[in-house]
């Protein structure tokens, strides 16, 4: 039974009727400052916390709740008759429901400008202290840091005049999740002002899950999409979906290595992915000839894949995207009309990001999960980190340079051994995920719809051998861009000089695995 409640809450949401609903079984409330207030002001009776401890608050309400008569009223446990004893003793009463949630932390640090002493004063002592208190105590104590779960709470009392423990367990394991969430997000803040090593030997992070998914890559896998705490504009996570099912495991892994890619760019781009991989990328003089290269480079894999443009797509776009299946279409707008063509289509999903070329954050990690651990990098951030070094006889053209960038900028974002072979802003071939080298080469030219005469080819990573640029020399490519470092380069720069091919290197490899 209920006879007593401690309420303090920094989201108010809810806890005057709650309140209203607590007091009218007959619990005495307790509560603090701005709930105290707020309850208060409803005609609803409730005792200010100094009343129950004997002390005043302090230290600009630092202090306020850390006391044994709340403690000891939270802790006792009832079945023990030592405690109760304790409890007769020292003259405190039990406190049966503690409802509690905590400062906003998050808000405050996700504001413009927050000062250090700002984020310092919001996190809470008191709060989580009262709820590991009641979560520990949980077979005693009804604890609820969530204003959703104030309904099942009431409902239970009313009907059964008590909760099963199966729901003292439930309250009390979200407890434990939410000051584990709390104080993860704190750490990270902190450790991202950049004062202590970016790798600690104790690595804590936070989530917030958006969604439940069906399921993962198979149906046989559960699966659900959690988002970053600080920082998301720009990602997935901040998208908005204007139309279409619900968003898979599959759409998400895809459409993000779409965004990863896009961010290369800033004139009209479109990028097609199949299965996390590119399939199609071009750049034009407006979107729709992007839209247009993109397609073109490879019709068939785009069927069932994503788009991702970095243009409000228009009407002209909308049209020619709708004579075939896609599984999403990204884009930073939609013309009106283009987004009434594309939702003929029930099933495509239509996502709006606003920011879509904002670039990731520097100090973001990239973090994959193996069995029994996690292994964890920087962002592949940069395109370059030193000019780049001719190495072949022949000098490549301004034009040839411009295009090697753009080759480079898409072999960065293809799954390793990568190759790339691409003329006028628009990818030609595509050889990626291999085991050799001249086999991404021999994919990427035997998948070209067009002639790749006058073309040039991007490498993710050096070239072993040569006989991978012999291929490509023999397919009629121009000039190459590749790392340079092999122990074989010589014999490489040779084969390009014999074709008079231009090479140059960027001293700097981009693996994808």
């Amino acid at each position: 039974m209920v006879k007593r409640a401690l309420l303090s809450v920094s989201d108010k949401t809810g806890i005057v009727e709650f309140a209203k609903a607590l007091s009218a079984m007959g619990v005495e409330l307790i509560s603090t400052g701005g709930t105290e207030k707020a309850i208060k002001d409803a005609g609803i009776p409730v005792k200010n916390i100094s009343e129950v401890t004997g002390f005043p608050e302090c230290l600009d309400g630092r202090v306020k709740t850390l006391h044994p008569a709340v403690h000891g009223g939270i802790l006792a446990m009832r079945g023990s008759e030592d405690h109760m004893r304790q409890l007769e003793s020292l003259n405190i009463e039990t406190i049966d429901m503690v409802v509690i949630n905590l400062y906003p932390f998050k808000e405050t640090v996700n504001k413009t400008n927050v000062t250090m002493a700002d984020a310092i004063e919001n996190i809470d002592i008191g709060g989580p202290t009262m709820l590991r208190s009641a979560a520990k105590n949980h077979q005693d104590v009804i604890v609820i840091v969530d204003p959703k779960d104030y309904e099942r709470v009431l409902e239970g009392l009313k009907t059964e005049g008590a909760l099963d423990y199966d729901c003292h367990y439930d309250l009390a394991l979200k407890v434990f999740e939410h000051t584990a969430y709390y104080d993860a997000m704190i750490a990270s803040y902190l450790r991202a002002q950049g004062r202590r090593e970016k790798y600690p030997e104790k690595l804590t992070m936070t989530f917030e899950r958006i969604q439940s998914l069906r399921y993962g890559e198979n149906p046989h896998q559960s699966a659900a999409f959690y988002k970053e705490v600080f920082d998301t504009e720009g990602t997935l996570s901040d998208a908005v979906q204007l139309h279409g099912k619900e968003l898979s495991f599959n759409n998400i892994n895809d459409t993000n290595g779409a965004l990863a890619l896009l961010k290369e760019f800033q004139e009209p781009t479109v990028v097609a992915v199949k299965h996390a991989n590119p399939c199609g990328v071009g750049t034009g003089f407006d979107i729709f000839q992007a839209y247009q290269k993109a397609y073109d480079c490879d019709p068939v894999s785009i069927f069932g894949g994503i788009i991702a443009a970095n243009r409000a797509v228009d009407l002209k776009m909308a049209e020619k995207i709708n004579e075939i299946f896609v599984e999403i279409v990204i884009a930073p707008d939609f013309e009106e009309d283009a987004l009434a063509v594309l939702m003929q289509k029930k099933n495509t999903r239509l996502l709006k990001l606003t920011n879509i070329d904002k670039k990731p954050n520097a100090q973001q990690s990239d973090m994959k999960k193996i069995l029994g651990g996690l292994i964890i990098q920087d962002v592949d951030m940069p395109l370059l980190q030193d000019d780049l070094k001719v190495v072949s006889e022949r000098i490549p053209t301004k034009k040839e340079i411009e295009e090697l960038m753009f080759a480079w900028k898409v072999v960065k974002h293809s799954k390793s051994n990568g190759i790339v072979i691409s003329k006028e802003g628009q990818t030609l071939g595509i050889g990626q995920g291999q085991v050799s080298r001249v086999w991404a080469a021999q994919n990427a030219i035997r998948q070209s719809n067009f002639p790749t005469k006058g073309s040039v080819l991007a490498s993710d990573a050096f070239f072993p051998f040569a006989d991978a640029l012999e291929a490509a020399c023999k397919a009629g490519v121009t000039a190459i861009i590749q790392p340079g470092g092999s122990i074989r380069d010589q014999e490489v720069i040779d084969m390009a000089n014999q074709y008079g091919i231009a090479m140059v290197f960027t001293g700097m490899r981009h693996f994808k695995h």
